[in-house]
């Protein structure tokens, strides 16, 4: 008699159009019934388009009927609402409160490291009017879906990621909204966007600390945040506003990640701190949490996000970095 852990387990072979993950990781299985040597399966079609959804029924009715002991084959479809698939272990915001002290490289170094340590993971890209992930992924296709909901584009090495400058006709063309339509594009990309199951979502907060990122806490489960600062005085000033707002809300502070605090000259094997003394340290105590890194200047690093080649990022700091913050992860509840 066929059992449905097989069946379950072959469809682990069928990638969804659209998305490449395959129908087990982005939990559209609802049902799996045999009887007889027949073995009825109930699809999610939530994001999926008709040609999707056939595509789908022919591809598992392929795959099962394949099985041993296995007599026939029927697929149906069912329409939950995304949210209802979405199975996210954890959600972890990445937040400075002031603009170009590199929150979103932070965000994109720690999915990838997530993911090289075999993590499932997704960015969900939150700042609407300065988005920069696809950029740092190299992602330029648009996200697929349907009217009941959207599918996520996966990077080259699987990490799902979500952004408003994937909907728009260019990457360059500016998003002049007023607050309640951004933190509505930040809800939808929470309730309608078929994640699927992922081990951790990183959030790419904008800067500030005003609705988007108000909308963030109070209407995504965070489980912590981590804090990117930078050496200079007036970061660490509008930073600590960062620290304050996670603190009334309640988000845990996973710990803080200090960027561009040196430049490394290995002709001469010296450090230049061209934005002045770290303050790495003092944003850690002020922030009751660990110290994640402290990411130098690098010019490869720079490169390879302006050709969209993050993923390819490798260094002794990134490693430090999620290995330091690994303890504060297992920590969390999820």
């Amino acid at each position: 008699m066929i059992a449905e852990e097989k069946v379950r387990e072959s469809l682990s072979e069928v990638l969804v159009p659209g998305v490449k993950r395959s129908l087990v990781m982005m939990n559209l299985v609802r049902e799996v019934g045999i009887a007889d040597g027949k073995v009825s399966i109930t699809l999610a079609s939530s994001a999926l388009s008709d040609g999707a959804q056939q595509w789908l029924r022919d591809k598992t009715e392929e795959v099962v009927g394949k099985l041993d002991g296995v007599a026939g084959v029927q697929v149906d479809f069912v329409s939950p609402k995304p949210a209802e698939l979405n199975q996210i272990q954890r959600v972890i915001a990445v937040m400075s409160g002031k603009g170009g002290v590199g929150k979103s490289l932070v965000a994109g170094l720690i999915a990838v490291a997530l993911r090289r340590q075999g993590s499932e993971v997704g960015i969900l890209d939150a700042d609407i009017t300065g988005p920069s992930i696809p950029k740092m992924f190299g992602i330029k296709e648009r996200p697929g879906g349907s009217s009941t909901g959207i599918l996520p584009v996966l990077s080259r090495s699987g990490i799902e990621v979500m952004s408003f400058n994937l909907l728009m006709p260019q990457e360059d063309e500016a998003v002049i909204w007023r607050g309640p339509l951004i933190s509505r594009a930040i809800t939808q990309f929470w309730e309608d966007v078929v994640w699927g199951r992922l081990d951790y979502l990183v959030v790419d907060l904008p800067p500030g600390t005003s609705d988007a990122s108000l909308t963030v806490m109070q209407s995504l489960p965070v489980a912590g945040i981590v804090i990117v600062s930078t050496p200079q005085d007036l970061a660490a000033m509008i930073v600590k506003k960062a620290l304050s707002m996670a603190r009334k809300m309640g988000k845990p502070i996973l710990g803080v990640v200090e960027n561009m605090s040196y430049l490394y000259l290995p002709d001469i094997d010296r450090r230049i701190e061209i934005f002045g003394k770290s303050k790495a340290e003092e944003m850690a105590r002020a922030a009751n949490a660990p110290l994640l890194g402290q990411l130098p200047i690098d010019p490869e690093l720079a490169k390879l996000c302006d050709e969209g080649g993050i993923e390819r990022y490798s260094s002794d700091v990134l490693t430090s970095l999620v290995q330091n913050l690994a303890p504060a992860l297992s920590q969390l509840a999820s």
